[in-house]
């Protein structure tokens, strides 16, 4: 007999597809107000907000509720409200929490990964490497998305580093802001991934009496072909 999904579960999984909806929504209302300047942005993000259920269903993995939760709220956040809805311009610090938590989330996303491999001994080596790896990795995504600010603003007319438009008289001043902007994303993606790497570190070394053994357990539970013959 199949059990149902946990109460949490459930309730998560209910945030995960309103969040989608509510995306749905904007996207008609987009289009009967013929907003079309958004219209592109709101349907990317989801597009984006998808790509999980695809691995899902692609590679037949089942990934943990809170996963799947963290990446819509963070697709939804960063592309929905702060393009669609300007926070970035509304709220100084939007940018930052953004990406803070990105790092953190990316982290454990490699973490999952890694740890996959590790249980089932295709990569042997000392906890402590793996944190490396984690915050390494981590750190090099940060790295490209960083390029891709800087593409979309050098090609395509964006604004994504805030440095353009500076000086009302000639519409771009030459300034460090673009530079601090991109230094600060670095920082802060490095503190996420920091914190992601030590606690895949203090799991590998204390496995069920840390925090996040629950969800950890639930994937093995789900996903017995990664890592049982």
């Amino acid at each position: 007999m199949k059990l149902g999904l946990p109460r949490t579960e459930k309730v998560l999984n209910y945030i995960t597809y309103g969040t989608i909806l509510s995306l749905v929504i904007a996207v008609v209302l987009e289009i009967i107000n013929k907003n079309y300047e958004f219209l592109y942005i709101t349907i990317l993000s989801i597009i984006l907000c998808l790509v999980p259920f695809f691995i899902q269903r692609k590679y037949e993995i089942r990934l943990p509720s809170e996963i799947q939760l963290a990446t819509v709220l963070f697709i939804y956040s960063g592309i929905f409200l702060g393009e669609v809805q300007n926070f970035y311009v509304k709220y100084w610090w939007w940018d930052s929490l953004l990406h803070t938590f990105s790092g953190f989330a990316m982290g454990l996303v490699v973490f999952g990964a890694l740890y996959v491999l590790y249980k089932t001994q295709k990569i042997k080596t000392k906890p402590i490497f793996i944190a490396i790896i984690i915050f390494s990795v981590t750190m090099t995504i940060g790295v490209l998305w960083e390029i891709y600010e800087f593409s979309f603003d050098s090609f395509a007319g964006g604004n994504m580093q805030r440095a353009k438009n500076l000086c009302p008289e000639t519409g771009y001043c030459d300034s460090r802001l673009g530079l601090m902007d991109t230094m600060k994303d670095f920082m802060l993606n490095g503190i996420g991934a920091i914190f992601a790497s030590v606690l895949g570190y203090i799991y590998i070394k204390k496995g069920e009496q840390f925090l996040l053994n629950g969800m950890i357990k639930r994937f093995i539970e789900n996903n017995p072909k990664l890592f049982y013959k």
